[in-house]
C-alpha cells in the first residue's frame, strides 16, 4: 500500500492534470495549484512522440488527441521571394503512427477532463514550503497553509516550486545558444495546414497554421553565443530585441514583427534546458519541464511529461514509501530523459544552420529525405529517443 494519499501538484498545464489522472486511477487524492486564473487555452502546436502515445492511449484521450490534430502534414523552406528551396512529409520526421501534433491548449483541455477527481485551485501559488518526516506543508498566496504528503513541482521551465525546494534556477540552467519567439499573426499568405521556414545565418523565421486556430502562429528563432537576460525581461523589451535582430531580414519577417507587436500570447524564452544531479528532496519531486526540460529544439518537452507523469504515479502506486518510489522514479526516467535531451543540439542545427552553406546543404538534404526514408536509411535520433523507455519495465 502506497505511503502517499494526498498529493499537491504545483501546475495545471500538461504534466500537472497528466499526474492527476494517474493519481486517481491508483486511488491517491490530487490538488492542483496553478497561477493562472483559469485554464490555459491556444498556444502553440506541441508533439506526442512515441511513448506517450502508449500513454495517452493508456490514458483514454488518444482518440481525442487525434481528433484535434493540427492536420500539418508538409514543411517547405523558401528563399527571400517565398519561393519553395524543399518540401518534405512531417512523416520523415518521426513514423507518422507515432507521432500526433496538437495545440496546446486543445491538449491541456483532453488532460483536464481526464482527470475529474482532482482539485483545481486557479488564481494562486506556493509561497512556501515546510518539510517534516511525515509530509510537508504549503503555504500559499491566497489560501491557507496546508499539509501534503507529496508535493510535485510540475510548473515549467521557470519552475517556483524548484526554487523553493532546491534554490535559483541559475545552476541547473543549460543554455544552449539561442532565444526563440512565438506568437498568434495574422494569416497573410493564405497557408494551408503547412509550415514554411525561411533561413538566414543562425536565424529563422516560421510561419505555420492550422485549421484548430485563427491565423497563423509565428516563430522566430536566433542564435545567441552568450546568454543574457533577455528572457527575463519585459515583453516590450523582448519585442525591441527582435527588431534589433530581425529587421529587414527578408520574406515576410518585418510583417511578423509589426504583428508580434499586438499579439496576445506574445512568448519569449531562452533556448534552454534544465539538467539537476536529483529531482527529488525529501517529499518534493520534480516532473516534466521543471526537473528535466529538454528545450523546444528536442521537440520531446509534451512525451517526457506524459510519460514522466505515467512513470511517477506507477511507483508511487507500488512503494510503501516516498524515497524508494522516489528513487525508482528517477532511475526509470534518467535514461530517457539523456536521450530525449541529447537531440536538442542536431535540432537546433536543422531549424538555424549557422551557415549560408548549412542552410544549402539542410535543404539538399531534405530534397533527398523521401527517397532516404524509402531506402531504410532515414532512421532518425527523434524516433529513436522517443521509444526509449519500457513503460512497465521492472
Amino acid at each position: 500500500m502506497t505511503a502517499v494519499r494526498n498529493v499537491l501538484i504545483s501546475g495545471a498545464s500538461i504534466a500537472g492534470p497528466a499526474l492527476a489522472h494517474w493519481l486517481g486511477h491508483h486511488g491517491i487524492r490530487a490538488v492542483l495549484v496553478e497561477k493562472a486564473p483559469a485554464r490555459r487555452t491556444g498556444g502553440y502546436a506541441i508533439d506526442l512522440r512515441g511513448k506517450a502515445i502508449d500513454v495517452a492511449e493508456r490514458m483514454g484521450v488518444l482518440e481525442g488527441v487525434r481528433a484535434a490534430a493540427t492536420g500539418i502534414e508538409h514543411v517547405s523552406t523558401v528563399d527571400a521571394r517565398g519561393r519553395i528551396r524543399a518540401r518534405f512529409g512531417t512523416g520523415l520526421v518521426a513514423p507518422e503512427d507515432r507521432s500526433l501534433e496538437i495545440l496546446r491548449g486543445d491538449l491541456v483541455g483532453l488532460l483536464h477532463d481526464a482527470a475529474p477527481g482532482a482539485e483545481f485551485r486557479y488564481g494562486d501559488t506556493i509561497t512556501e514550503l515546510r518539510q517534516r518526516d511525515d509530509g510537508v506543508v504549503a503555504s500559499f498566496q491566497g489560501a491557507q497553509a496546508e499539509g501534503f504528503d507529496l508535493v510535485v513541482g510540475a510548473d515549467g521551465l521557470h519552475s517556483n516550486t524548484r526554487a523553493l525546494a532546491f534554490g535559483p534556477e541559475p545552476p541547473f540552467r543549460r543554455f544552449l545558444g539561442a532565444h526563440v519567439s512565438i506568437a498568434t499573426v495574422g494569416d497573410h499568405l493564405g497557408l494551408g495546414d503547412e509550415v514554411r521556414l525561411f533561413n538566414r545565418p543562425g536565424r529563422l523565421a516560421a510561419l505555420y497554421r492550422t485549421h484548430r486556430a485563427e491565423g497563423a502562429k509565428a516563430l522566430l528563432l536566433h542564435r545567441r553565443p552568450t546568454e543574457s537576460d533577455i528572457d527575463r525581461r519585459p515583453p516590450a523589451e523582448q519585442r525591441r530585441h527582435l527588431r534589433d535582430v530581425f529587421d529587414g531580414m527578408g520574406w515576410e519577417t518585418d510583417r511578423i514583427l509589426s504583428d508580434m507587436e499586438g499579439s496576445p500570447d506574445f512568448y519569449f524564452d531562452s533556448v534552454t534546458q534544465i539538467d539537476m544531479d536529483a529531482w527529488h528532496r525529501g517529499r518534493v519531486v520534480l516532473l516534466g519541464d521543471a526537473g528535466y526540460c529538454p528545450s523546444p529544439m528536442s521537440g520531446q518537452g509534451t512525451s517526457l511529461a506524459l510519460v514522466g507523469a505515467y512513470v511517477l504515479a506507477d511507483e508511487l502506486a507500488r512503494h510503501d514509501a516516498v524515497e524508494p518510489a522516489l528513487a525508482a522514479y528517477e532511475r526509470r526516467m534518467r535514461p530517457f530523459v539523456a536521450a530525449n535531451q541529447a537531440i536538442a543540439a542536431p535540432g537546433l542545427a536543422f531549424l538555424a544552420p549557422r551557415t549560408a552553406f548549412g542552410i544549402a546543404a539542410r535543404d539538399g538534404m531534405l530534397k533527398a529525405g523521401p527517397l532516404l526514408a524509402f531506402l531504410g536509411r532515414f532512421d532518425t535520433k527523434l524516433a529513436k529517443a522517443s521509444e526509449a523507455i519500457a513503460l512497465d519495465a521492472r
